[in-house]
């Protein structure tokens, strides 16, 4: 091989690898550029993630919710967004106070006993009833039976007054008022069937469907608020006032829990 043919064939060799280097200089450079972004991406996704986690917990919840929303008053209400339901002869010269969370197992003591009592004197036009829904209970295990619940007696209201009363006797009674730790009541299906024992609510459609669709839902909000702000000096349930006076069976501040001691209470308000 001549001298210049050796040469020829070096130079050859060390353009060979000039260009074969160049091609993997621009390979792994294309490749940083490739890992760049994926990082940049993949921190984009996180910061987006975190972003959207961020933003979902900080909006309200379906209840929550509600407070803001359009109320739908059921007939048979008067007041702010019908968050005023007083049941009663129009002769009657006084009003009882009734506060009361769905949920509430001592609520559902004194309707099992003293209720029908109650339910007498409205009817025998002895006073009217002012009922007052509470849903402090659901604020303190994460529920939402008592406002479910608030809302179908929404729902029934404006069916009646007698539906009304007759359905919330029945959610309260011995057989179907679960144990305050168990929220049987937010699920509609429960409610519903609880809710065919009262005559004028069974195979109700159009009670059924407001129940479903949660028409009163944010009725039940606002009468929660109005239990929340009451000036009654109110702070837990069952609570009765008359005359703007709270009604204890005792000075302890016990709730009128016996027949005895609601005739005798609420008898000596009557009269004053």
């Amino acid at each position: 091989m001549s001298k210049r043919n050796t040469q020829a064939a070096k130079m050859a060799a060390r353009e060979r690898l000039r260009a074969e280097r160049e091609r993997e200089a621009k390979r792994a450079k294309a490749k940083r550029q490739i890992i760049v972004a994926a990082s940049i991406v993949g921190v984009l996704a996180i910061a987006g993630g975190i972003g959207y986690a961020v933003v979902q917990a900080n909006k309200p919840t379906y209840w929550e919710g509600q407070k803001d929303a359009k109320v739908v008053a059921p007939a048979n209400t008067t007041g702010t967004d019908g968050t005023t339901v007083v049941i009663g002869k129009d002769s009657a010269k006084k009003t009882l106070k009734i506060y009361e969370d769905p949920r509430c197992p001592v609520c559902a003591q004194f309707e099992q006993t003293v209720g029908p009592t109650v339910k007498k004197d409205i009817d025998d036009g002895k006073f009217k009833m002012q009922f007052i829904g509470a849903t402090f209970i659901d604020n303190k295990d994460n529920g939402e039976g008592s406002k479910n619940a608030l809302s179908a007696l929404g729902a029934a209201l404006n069916v009646s007054d007698e539906a009304f009363l007759d359905y919330k006797a029945a959610l309260y009674s011995a057989k179907y008022h679960p144990e305050e730790t168990t929220d049987k009541f937010k699920d509609d299906s429960y409610l519903i069937k609880v809710a065919n024992t009262v005559p004028e609510l069974k195979d109700n459609k159009k009670f059924q469907d407001a129940v479903e669709k949660g028409t009163y839902d944010a009725w039940a909000m606002a009468m929660s608020k109005t239990f929340d702000d009451n000036k009654d000096g109110v702070k837990g349930t069952p609570g009765f006032v008359m005359d703007g006076k709270q009604l204890t069976a005792d000075s302890q501040g016990t709730p009128l829990m016996t027949v005895a001691d609601f005739n005798r209470v609420v008898g000596e308000a009557l009269k004053k």
